[in-house]
């Protein structure tokens, strides 16, 4: 007998919420994206006869990780930038 599977609603929040990261919603976007993502891989990896998803769900995983971790070399660059700034205006003075 062969079943119609449910796409995970988690997997699609993930994936919304991974574009949110990049577009309206930059930081909290992703973070949702990360968190219901791996909830979702874990509910249809628990269910796979019911639910599918998995690649919605990974897409909003990547997107997440991605924005992260450019907010976080982000943060980086400025805090050494204007650190090196602040460096060199001490040696000045």
């Amino acid at each position: 007998m062969n079943s119609v599977r449910q796409t995970s609603t988690l997997a699609i929040v993930s994936l919304v919420s991974g574009i949110l990261g990049w577009t309206l919603l930059p930081f909290l976007g992703s973070i949702a994206a990360i968190i219901t993502g791996h909830l979702a891989r874990s509910e249809i990896r628990a269910h796979p006869e019911r639910l599918e998803g998995d690649g919605l769900a990974l897409a909003g995983l990547v997107m997440g990780w991605l924005s992260v971790a450019l907010w976080v070399l982000g943060i980086l660059v400025f805090v050494l930038f204007f650190g090196g700034l602040a460096w060199l205006a001490q040696l000045q003075s």
